[in-house]
C-alpha cells in the first residue's frame, strides 16, 4: 500500500524555498528598467551579509573551500546566479518569457536523471515517471510562445544552468552544509556580477535604481536568496537533488497565484488544470511505497551522514 513518504517533513523546506522563487516573477518586474548586473551584484552582496548573519545566530560556521571545491562552488555560483540571468534576460530579447519558463520547467528530469548519479545511486524509476507529469502541468501553467533558433538556445542555456544550481551542490554540501553552500555562491556570484556591471554598465549605475527598485532587489536579497537558498539546498541534502527537483513544480504555481493576488489578473482555465497536473504529478514522485527497494528509490542510501565541520 502507498504511504506518504517518512521523509515528507525534510520537503518542507524545500516547498517553502520554491513558493518564494515563484514570488520572485511578481517581484522581479520591478526591475525590468534597472541596470541588470549591477541590480543583481547587489542583491548577491546583500544576500552575503544576511546570510552571514543568519549563520552566526543558528551556529553554522561556514569553512573556507579547498581544492576542487573551488571548482564546484564557482560553476554553480557561475552558472546558477550569473549566465541564469543573463539566459533569461536576453533570451526574451527572442522568445517570449513563457518559452524560457517551459524550458526551466524540464528541471524536474534532469535532477532526476542526474541528480541521483552525483549521488552514488540509481535514478528513481518513480521520479522519472513523475517529472513528465510535472514538466506537463508546468507547461500548461505557463504556455507557450513564439521563438526563433536563437531564443531556443538562449532557453537551453537557462535550463542547464537552473540544474547546475543544484547538481554543482550537491559534491560539497556533506562538508560545507547549506549554510556554506549559500554563502559561498552567493559571494561568488556577486564578484562577477559586481566585475560584469563596472565593466558594461559603469561604476554610476546603482545610482539609476529607484527607491522601489532598491526595495525589490532587497526583497530577492532577503527572502528569494538568503531564506530561499538555504531552504532548498538543506532539502536536496536530505531527500536527494532527484527527489527535491520535483518541487520545482511549485514555483510556477507561486508565479500564478501571487500574480492574481497582486493584482495581475486570476488565472484562467488552462492554468488551474496545469496546477492540478503539477499536484498530481508532485503527489506521485514524493510518495513511496514501503516494500520499494532502496535502490530503486531516490532516497540517500541508510549510512552515517558526513561531519560537517565547524572549524
Amino acid at each position: 500500500m502507498d504511504t506518504p513518504s517518512a521523509s515528507f517533513a525534510q520537503l518542507v523546506p524545500g516547498m517553502v524555498g520554491m513558493v518564494l522563487v515563484g514570488s520572485s516573477v511578481t517581484v522581479s518586474r520591478h526591475l525590468v528598467d534597472a541596470p541588470l548586473f549591477t541590480t543583481q551584484a547587489v542583491r548577491y552582496a546583500a544576500a552575503t551579509a544576511i546570510l552571514l548573519v543568519f549563520a552566526r545566530l543558528a551556529g553554522a560556521r561556514p569553512v573556507w573551500p579547498r581544492g576542487r571545491e573551488w571548482l564546484w562552488l564557482t560553476g554553480l555560483a557561475l552558472s546558477g546566479l550569473v549566465l541564469f540571468n543573463v539566459a533569461v534576460v536576453r533570451g526574451v530579447a527572442h522568445a517570449e518569457p513563457a518559452v524560457i519558463a517551459v524550458a526551466v520547467a524540464c528541471v524536474p528530469l534532469v535532477l532526476g536523471v542526474v541528480g541521483p548519479l552525483l549521488e552514488g545511486r540509481r535514478p528513481s524509476r518513480q521520479v522519472l515517471l513523475a517529472a513528465p507529469v510535472v514538466m506537463a502541468g508546468a507547461v500548461l501553467v505557463q504556455g507557450t510562445g513564439r521563438t526563433d533558433a536563437v531564443g531556443v538556445a538562449w532557453a537551453a542555456l537557462a535550463l542547464a544552468c537552473e540544474a547546475g544550481f543544484t547538481l554543482l551542490a550537491v559534491p560539497v554540501l556533506g562538508r560545507h552544509s547549506p549554510w556554506g553552500v549559500s554563502v559561498h555562491a552567493t559571494w561568488l556570484g556577486g564578484v562577477m556580477l559586481a566585475v560584469l556591471g563596472l565593466t558594461m554598465e559603469g561604476p554610476s549605475a546603482a545610482r539609476e535604481l529607484t527607491g522601489e527598485q532598491w526595495a525589490a532587489a532587497g526583497y530577492l536579497a532577503l527572502m528569494v536568496t538568503a531564506v530561499a537558498f538555504v531552504l532548498w539546498y538543506s532539502t536536496v541534502r536530505s531527500v536527494g537533488a532527484g527527489r527535491a527537483g520535483l518541487l520545482t513544480g511549485i514555483a510556477p504555481l507561486a508565479a500564478a497565484v501571487v500574480g492574481a493576488v497582486s493584482g495581475a489578473g486570476v488565472p484562467g482555465p488552462w492554468v488551474w488544470l496545469g496546477i492540478a497536473v503539477v499536484i498530481v504529478g508532485l503527489v506521485a514522485g514524493l510518495r513511496r511505497r514501503e516494500t520499494t527497494a532502496v535502490a530503486d528509490t531516490d532516497e540517500p542510501a541508510v549510512r552515517p551522514s558526513p561531519p560537517v565541520h565547524s572549524n
